[in-house]
């Protein structure tokens, strides 16, 4: 427990925008975000539930079934029982199943993608920052992080989203691969360079919690993959409007 509360704090410091409200989760910033944070939150239940069953059959099987120190025979054996062999294969392969059906079905959720969603953003990873190009109602804005080098500290790009709209990710890399990972979206893609025709793309739906939330690659691409950071600001859906207008056309 003392190492499972020292983790979490580290996480939280660490990552200060990410608005680590549930300990080991962060809070969920989009629809998507309820999907991963429910399946999570079955998984352990039927876990825990799990563990204490095997608990309680351990207990019990140590004190009902131990060697007496009165008798030199050992506790009755049921090596071979059919029905016991049968019910240990029975329940393991129901609870797969249905740990495979609720992942498959989440899964099917979290991939989708519509036809035409509110605003789209190619990402773009390059050692060791982002570029990103935002397309929404017809303009565009370019944002491009300053990547590492011996004279200058890293700047760190800011994308700027809408509230309650229908982001398209379209996901692409330079040169080596990388992780486009914002902890508050509960989601993370690689990045893989050279893909020929359909790259990596996913789609998420923000809620209305504006706010800036880190991001950052969650692939080892490189001496300075831990500098690869970016910040995720979500805004009302005017201030996003005059941020495109100003921004159109222009890299940052």
């Amino acid at each position: 427990m003392a190492l499972l509360l020292a983790s979490a704090t580290a996480c939280a410091n660490d990552v200060p925008e990410a608005n680590w409200s549930r300990g080991l989760l962060p809070e969920g910033v989009t629809e998507q975000a309820d999907v991963v944070t429910n399946l999570w939150n079955g998984a352990w239940i039927a876990a825990l539930a799990t563990g204490l069953v095997v608990i309680v059959l351990i207990i019990w099987a140590c004190i009902f079934h131990r060697k007496r120190k009165s008798s030199a025979e050992l506790p009755p054996q049921v090596r071979y029982n059919l029905p016991i062999e049968i019910l240990y294969t029975v329940v393991p392969l129901v609870m797969v199943s249905v740990f495979f059906f609720f992942t498959a079905r989440d899964e099917t959720k979290l991939m989708s993608v519509s036809a035409q969603p509110d605003v789209t953003v190619h990402v773009e990873g390059f050692q060791w920052s982002w570029r990103f190009t935002t397309d929404a109602g017809g303009k565009t804005a370019k944002v491009v992080g300053m990547p590492v080098s011996d004279y200058k500290a890293p700047q760190s790009p800011e994308l700027v989203l809408p509230v309650n709209k229908k982001v398209l990710f379209k996901l692409d890399a330079d040169d080596v691969i990388h992780s486009f990972w914002v902890p508050a979206f509960m989601f993370k893609r690689d990045v893989i360079p050279g893909i020929s025709g359909e790259k990596n793309k996913f789609e998420i739906t923000t809620l209305n919690k504006p706010g800036v939330y880190a991001g950052r690659c969650a692939e080892l691409c490189g001496v300075d993959h831990s500098r690869m950071l970016f910040r995720v600001k979500l805004v009302s859906q005017a201030e996003f409007d005059q941020y495109m207008t100003t921004q159109a056309g222009r890299a940052q």
